[in-house]
């Protein structure tokens, strides 16, 4: 049996998933690439980054990147294969291209290599896993695949303001929303409000098929679901939702790293931070709406709710999964809604999460390498 530079008693390793850049070395967010490899370097494993160019598992050695604090500049090197794979391809397109599932496939196919969060998240194909258990479906708001203007009639019957989402969305981008409102005239009129950039667009429709045609004109080439309104708490008359980290630990079982707070920008549509929102302390805005004990308690069931999810996700998907983030809705009575996962959680500004998830992948992957080892 032909022996490994793992059994010469070297590092533990970990490889970055990324693709080739042609105005840079490589794409994502290098400054998340670094932490990951000194908080590897300080846990006693080597992290680098592999391009799906480099990729390739047939030999006890592969070329990587590896930064040099001295020169400050990343080098591209044989480094030793890796034992598990980190999926930070940024992009969906970037995704479905052939030498990046021919990387993600050969990772899946491998008995040496582990890989975790293989793709993206549908928001569609999510919300159907979800729905279709009894542990999960009481989180899902009212939602439906947008194919045809009877979609938007139905649940506008139901409720008085539905959001529309693409279904490959990220950070926000194309959300809509329309609100049944009313004119001095009392005649019914719906308005369909959409963001660009920071600024807010309003257009107003007598009916179902205006809406229908409005939206289509706005939708590029985009699937999108509609989904129910939730009447979030609110601190200083805008609303709010959580954003929950949610990771595997060293133990292979999936804990909350942390939970953050998303403050919707003044008339935003969203509380994505690029769309205008702000971070903010998710006990602070509890503790305004519903007291210190049940702000406390809530949280709980947060945290409860989260890991129930990230389970049930992990579970349809039928992947090894690691990581997610969640965005959580808190509605004025306390009930706790699932808006959105994402497998590609960008980084957390707040610096005890930041800290929690950057050892938790590298422990994780630390996991699943000793798990290998006891096969």
């Amino acid at each position: 049996m032909a022996v490994t530079l793992h059994d010469k008693g070297l590092k533990p390793t970990l490889g970055i998933l990324t693709v080739k850049d042609s105005n840079r070395v490589f794409r994502g967010n290098l400054h998340n690439f670094l932490d990951l490899i000194q908080t590897g370097e300080r846990l006693g494993v080597d992290v680098y980054v592999v391009t799906t160019k480099d990729f390739n598992l047939s030999g006890s050695e592969i070329y990587g990147y590896r930064y040099h604090t001295q020169t400050k500049k990343w080098s591209r090197e044989l480094v030793p294969a890796p034992q598990v794979v980190y999926n930070r391809i940024p992009y969906r397109k970037m995704e479905m291209k052939p030498d990046v599932q021919q990387a993600i496939q050969a990772c899946n196919r491998s008995s040496s290599v582990q890989l975790f969060n293989p793709s993206f998240f549908n928001k569609w194909t999510l919300f159907s896993w979800l729905n279709s258990s009894k542990v999960s479906k009481t989180y899902m708001p009212d939602t439906l695949q947008l194919s045809e203007a009877k979609d938007l009639s139905q649940l506008l019957r139901k409720h008085a303001v539905l959001y529309l989402k693409p279904v490959k969305g990220k950070a926000g981008r194309g959300i809509m929303r329309i609100e049944h409102v009313t004119t001095k005239s009392e005649q019914g009129q719906y308005r369909l409000s959409r963001q660009e950039d920071k600024k807010m667009i309003y257009s107003y429709h007598e009916s179902t098929d205006d809406l229908w045609q409005e939206w289509n004109k706005h939708r590029g080439t985009h699937d999108y679901i509609v989904q129910q309104g939730i009447a979030l708490t609110r601190y200083k008359q805008r609303a709010y939702d959580l954003r929950a980290l949610i990771q595997k630990t060293g133990k292979g079982v999936w804990s909350v790293s942390g939970i953050g707070a998303r403050v919707a920008g003044k008339a935003s549509i969203t509380t994505h931070v690029p769309r205008g929102g702000s971070i903010d302390e998710p006990l602070k805005l509890l503790t305004s709406a519903f007291g210190a004990k049940e702000a406390k308690n809530i949280l709980l069931r947060v945290r409860k709710a989260a890991v129930t999810l990230a389970k049930q996700i992990e579970k349809s998907s039928g992947n090894q999964l690691g990581e997610m983030s969640m965005d959580i809705g808190v509605d004025t009575a306390g009930h706790i809604w699932f808006f959105e996962a994402n497998s590609k959680p960008m980084k957390f500004d707040e610096p005890k999460i930041r800290q929690k998830s950057l050892e938790r992948i590298i422990r994780y992957s630390l996991y699943l390498i000793n798990n290998r080892r006891r096969r």
